[in-house]
């Protein structure tokens, strides 16, 4: 798969805490899926849920440091969407980026809205 943003340059681009970036089309997250995108040197995982909700929430796993979270497993626990981090499997709710296996722990959530056809993340939260 392509990437969503445009990696090209090493370089991050400036964003506004504030600012209202826009990612992707909405055609681009599939149900169920997540993808990556490269915010501001910020990674952040994109997700659209079976029902339609969408997610974004860093992309780092706080518990091994690597920047998976997008190849998680996403599903719902207890009418909850959550993400199973592919490396030991401990779930979040995308919602609130709470892990639902250790409470003290948790993933950092960003606004995300579909607006015209596309996609936007804020940083701000």
């Amino acid at each position: 798969m392509s990437p969503i943003v445009d990696t090209a340059s090493l370089a991050p681009q400036r964003v506004s805490a504030d600012e209202w970036v826009e990612v992707c089309s909405s055609g681009r997250l599939r149900p169920d899926r997540g993808v990556c995108a490269l915010i501001g040197g910020v990674q952040i995982a994109l997700f659209r849920t079976s029902v339609g909700e969408l997610f974004a929430v860093s992309n780092r796993d706080p518990f091994s440091g690597a920047s998976v979270m997008s190849r998680g497993i996403v599903g719902s626990t207890a009418g909850r969407s959550v993400v199973t981090s592919p490396m030991y499997k401990q779930r979040f709710e995308l919602s609130t980026g709470t892990c639902l296996d250790d409470t003290d722990v948790s993933l950092q959530v960003f606004e995300i809205r579909e607006r015209s056809g596309s996609v936007s993340v804020r940083l701000a939260m």
